[in-house]
């Protein structure tokens, strides 16, 4: 009857609410703008992180092995303690270990080889395993001696060969070499089905491998004192067939290391990019557009990044020596072929321009301390602006 509206009450209370609303507004925008900061803060960690790896090669290198036969010689380096050279190795013969395998029986489960014991003279002294009553079977007897643990490992083969009876006990030693010696057991079994004897043994016996014409007698197919940093992994005998077995610098290696600084790079210059991308419908009050801290981060690097550095010894001076330039899209380019010519006429300079002597000279400690400052706990101007946010959030 008053003619007033009936959700008069609901208006009222919603007009109240405008302040409140307009200050949720205002607390979204700030927390978006301090997620980009955080965005921003951990682009500038990948930059450290992909630096770290950098510094990390000794002397900016890496090495790999190459093989002129991988089927008899493999081996893997330590980029630590490598040195390059070639050097033709001859694996005249491999290292081997005890072995000896049993005559035949026709099950491996059920034919009982009798109540007995097994008698071994290892290293360590006499062992002996005994077997009786159901464990008295191929099976049973290669169970007990894999678990008396004395270095030696039992399997029951099948030998097809023999179709009466295919089952055997093989009993090798764990390790190859002339200083593995076992002699293998004599037996003591009474009432089997059917008697157990060794068909054949062969003792432990070192290799032998010739290295650039010298001869060496190895105790193992892997070798760690041939080639400083180097393990040589024995494949296959090759008697009268020398293999060349090579430690070059791995500059794939080298380069991935670079590529995944320079990746981290854009990445952070790209975010800045995008930000800094205005149109008629951009709302600056959500992005960082503009923003002074963009600026200053942005002119930091780009210095850095076009500078000479100076004070390292060398020729390299500059990023674009070794093929990392800006393009015109304003990010990073990284030419692999320029880098590994680089890397390859002048290792000492590269090494230099990156590392310098770690501390005030070089460009990995330059950028150190270029996103130091902008990370600076107290006065770094991204930790000032995430105080500010979140000042302005809690308010």
């Amino acid at each position: 009857a008053s003619g007033l509206p009936p959700n008069i009450v609901d208006q009222l209370v919603e007009a109240e609410r405008i302040p409140i609303k307009n200050m949720e507004t205002k607390k979204a925008k700030s927390e978006n703008r301090l997620k980009l900061v955080n965005e921003l803060d951990s682009g500038l960690n990948k930059i450290k992180d992909s630096i770290g790896t950098l510094a990390s090669v000794r002397g900016f290198q890496d090495y790999k092995l190459t093989s002129g036969d991988p089927n008899i010689i493999g081996g893997t380096v330590d980029p630590n303690a490598a040195a390059s050279g070639s050097w033709n190795i001859e694996v005249m013969e491999l290292a081997q270990k005890a072995s000896a395998v049993t005559n035949g029986f026709p099950d491996r489960d059920r034919s009982e080889i009798g109540t007995g014991y097994f008698r071994f003279n290892t290293p360590d002294g006499p062992r002996e395993v005994y077997l009786k009553g159901s464990n008295s079977t191929l099976d049973g007897a290669a169970a007990a001696i894999n678990n008396a643990n004395m270095g030696i490992r039992a399997t029951v083969i099948n030998d097809r060969k023999d179709p009466d009876r295919p089952f055997k006990l093989m009993l090798a030693g764990e390790n190859v070499g002339g200083e593995n010696k076992i002699e293998y057991p004599t037996l003591y079994f009474l009432d089997g089905d059917y008697d157990l004897y060794f068909d054949e043994e062969r003792p432990a016996k070192n290799g032998l491998i010739k290295v650039d014409g010298f001869e060496f007698e190895v105790d193992s197919n892997q070798i760690t004192d041939i080639i400083p940093g180097v393990t040589i992994d024995l494949r296959q005998a090759a008697p009268g067939r020398q293999v060349n077995v090579s430690v070059n610098e791995d500059r794939e290696v080298v380069g991935g290391k670079v590529k995944e600084f320079v990746d981290a790079m854009n990445e952070v210059l790209g975010f800045i990019q995008n930000q800094n991308r205005l149109n008629e419908s951009s709302d600056t009050t959500q992005t960082l557009g503009g923003d002074g801290l963009l600026r200053s981060i942005e002119s930091r690097l780009r210095r850095l990044i076009q500078g000479t550095q100076v004070g390292v010894a060398g020729s390299v001076k500059r990023l674009n020596q070794v093929g990392i330039e800006f393009n015109r899209n304003g990010l990073l380019n990284f030419e692999q072929e320029k880098f590994d010519a680089a890397l390859a006429s002048n290792p000492d300079g590269v090494q230099q321009f990156f590392a310098g002597d770690g501390f005030a000279t070089g460009f990995i400690p330059s950028l150190k301390r270029t996103i130091a400052t902008v990370q600076d706990q107290v006065f770094g101007p991204i930790t000032v602006r995430k105080r500010a946010l979140q000042n302005k959030i809690r308010q």
